[in-house]
């Protein structure tokens, strides 16, 4: 009985086994389920079923369209539309599906879809189709051009009524008059500038014009404004890629007063090692807002640099008389004067936050925007080399951004600051992100457990020490597996090994780990710790290899939360006659944190379900298992250690033959053990 091979998969593995107990009820067809509920009127029910049916069957188009018609009688005529329109886009001739879409479209505000729709019918549909679609093309396109002729004459009669561009815009963009929504669009923004929500509008109708650089061009002016919803509307439809300086120069031209967006140039060109250019760019901000202090401490930093104390000391005077001390303090830095503390209490790494470069990187990780975070974090670096919050961010943004290279360089630098805080948070970031970059890595990890099933307690423990060699994706190691159990057999007339009792002597390779992915293969030779088989010596030669995934989404212990952790193997090993094993392990369920009344005390309810199998459906190699566990640790215990208990019901899906019994029951405890270094 190879009974500790299941826990050395356990170890590593993933299961999606649902077997408890020993018989199951027939399966009931989710789809024959809809459409009983429909007969019931259970209409959530039936929703429910349909989804299901289709999440295994996208295909079934008179399913979707059962789901949709379910979802009118439930009043949800928004998600029935989206179920035509998915049926109207696989099931091209499908006219009825289009003509309930194209009617949802109107009744939910989507008029310029439903006309389109119409128009498409009535040219292509099938007769009575046709007829529908005409009549009801001819009653959304009357109107619009009613609307566009009567708001037309009065854009015509007063050029600055803003309403009228506005609603003439609206209505043109919804008959598809592009270049007439366009102008409109403009033209009502020019009249209220502040309602950026226009600028969005234009850009989407230059984009349908085929436009692509003024469209790039006025959703790059829109995102780098004062209106939040209209920059984070138009950030979602800019690339995701950072701009370009030519967008930058078309957005200038587009508006040549967003001072916003010419500062971001100017960084980005002084980052770009052309100084001449940001010059200009500087200075035709100073022209609109002289009094713009960050601008004139940048500029007059720049002249005093090249030597030109005329053109640099009025605009260094006024940073230095002016109301942002964190600023002044720079400058004085720069010109090698004496610092000034006007609110000695004020914290530095506080004021420093008041940056323009640093609140713009602050509200770019906030939202998600990484390549902007990025560019701003690194302005700030520039403009102030020692600042440790900067550092750490530049860190984290890196690492998000899945260059951890660089993330590990700026972790070491912020580690070294001052600030507890910042210094432990970079300290743990740079510890969790250094073995996979150090030369040699050295993983030790042990699992000791007891399982009621077998009155036997077990261990699994490996030391593996892995070699970096230059950026190849291939590491070669030394590894030692030891394995054992207390009892050896299970007795009886016909005695079974619980377990290999051997030390694993290997010599392998493993990739590096993508997305959760690893392979690896090793050869070796296991030592046997007890007496050996008849025939059998001491010392077996040993060759293993397979593939590995592992990831985790949610909660971890300590935290409060959901979680759940997904891992699944298959392994070849050549001592089980060139056998090869599969095996997988789920574990799903809620971190309750961290109790204080009882030491710190942190736990994981979670339900567990296990699957072994081989490829040669071996008696002993083919189960599942399903039940509640419980994992707990102390914070007074070493990182890496956790206590876990399960109570598990199995059932193996091969016949045993009458050597052990096909279901079973077994609570098991143990301790999981684990570090890098």
């Amino acid at each position: 009985m190879r009974f500790l091979l299941f826990f050395v998969l356990l170890a590593d593995g993933l299961g999606l086994a649902q077997i408890y107990g020993g018989s199951t009820a027939p399966p009931v067809d989710p789809l024959q389920g809809a459409y009983e509920a429909l007969g019931r009127k259970q209409y959530d029910e039936a929703v429910r079923l349909f989804q299901e049916t289709l999440r295994t069957m996208p295909e079934r188009t008179e399913v979707r369209k059962d789901l949709a018609y379910t979802y009118l009688k439930i009043g949800e005529n928004e998600l029935a539309r989206e179920q035509f329109g998915e049926v109207m886009r696989t099931r091209t001739n499908d006219y009825r599906a289009a003509l309930e879409y194209a009617f949802l479209c109107h009744e939910t505000g989507e008029r310029a879809k439903a006309r389109r729709v119409f128009d498409r019918v009535r040219r292509t549909g099938d007769p009575e189709s046709r007829v529908t679609a005409e009549q009801a093309f001819q009653n959304i396109d009357q109107a619009l051009g009613e609307g566009i002729a009567r708001w037309s004459k009065v854009a015509e009669a007063n050029p600055a009524d803003f309403m009228a561009h506005l609603e003439l815009a609206r209505l043109a963009e919804e008959r598809d008059e592009s270049e007439l929504a366009a102008r409109h669009y403009e033209a009502a923004w020019r009249l209220k500038p502040a309602e950026r929500n226009l600028i969005v509008r234009l850009a989407v109708v230059w984009k349908a014009l085929n436009r692509t650089d003024m469209a790039t061009a006025a959703l790059l002016a829109a995102s780098r404004g004062p209106a939040s919803r209209a920059a984070e509307e138009a950030r979602e439809l800019l690339p995701a890629r950072y701009p370009y300086v030519y967008e930058f120069r078309l957005a200038i031209e587009f508006e040549p007063d967003n001072l916003e967006l010419r500062r971001e140039l100017a960084f980005l060109l002084l980052a770009m090692d052309k100084p001449s250019e940001a010059e200009k760019e500087f200075r035709a901000i100073l022209e609109r807002a002289p009094d713009d202090l960050l601008t004139s401490a940048q500029l007059g930093l720049m002249y005093f640099s090249r030597n030109e104390k005329t053109r640099a000391e009025p605009l260094l005077a006024k940073v230095l008389a002016g109301p942002d001390e964190v600023l002044a303090n720079r400058v004085r830095a720069a010109l090698k004067l004496p610092l000034e503390r006007k609110h000695p209490d004020a914290a530095s790494a506080a004021d420093a936050l008041t940056s323009d470069a640093k609140i713009l990187a602050e509200k770019s990780l906030q939202k998600g925007y990484l390549a902007d975070a990025l560019r701003y974090l690194r302005a700030a670096h520039e403009a102030d080399a020692a600042d440790p919050w900067v550092m750490l961010k530049l860190g984290w943004t890196y690492n998000v951004l899945h260059q951890d290279r660089e993330a590990l360089h700026w972790f070491d630098l912020a580690r070294r600051s001052g600030d507890p805080r910042i210094s432990a948070e970079a300290r743990k970031a740079y510890e969790s992100l250094r073995p996979e970059y150090a030369r040699f890595r050295t993983t030790v990890w042990t699992f000791p457990l007891y399982s009621s099933r077998w009155r036997d307690a077990f261990s699994y423990s490996q030391a593996k020490v892995e070699m970096r060699v230059g950026r190849l994706p291939l590491r070669p190691y030394l590894s030692l597996r030891v394995m054992g159990d207390v009892r050896h057999t299970t007795g009886g007339p016909i005695p079974q090994y619980l377990s290999e009792n051997a030390a694993i002597f290997g010599l392998g390779l493993a990739t590096r780990t993508w997305r959760g992915l690893t392979a690896w293969a090793e050869a070796g030779s296991a030592r046997t710790l007890r007496r050996p088989q008849p025939g059998a010596g001491k010392m077996v030669p040993d060759y293993r290899g397979g593939v590995s995934f592992a990831r985790g989404i949610g909660h971890g212990i300590g935290a409060a939360g959901w979680f759940y952790e997904l891992n699944s193997d298959a392994v070849f090993i050549s001592r089980f006659g060139n056998d090869v094993l599969f095996y997988l392990q789920n574990r799903g369920g809620w971190s309750l944190g961290s109790a204080k009344l009882l030491g710190g005390l942190e736990t994981q309810l979670y339900l567990a379900a296990n699957v072994v199998a081989d490829a040669k459906r071996a008696a002993w190699a083919n189960f599942g298992e399903l039940g509640p566990g419980l994992r707990f640790r102390w914070p007074f215990l070493r990182k890496g250690t956790v206590l876990f208990v399960e109570a598990l019901r199995g059932a193996y899906t091969v016949d045993q033959g009458g050597v052990r019994a096909a279901q079973y029951y077994d609570l098991r405890g143990g301790v999981w053990y684990a570090f890098t270094h």
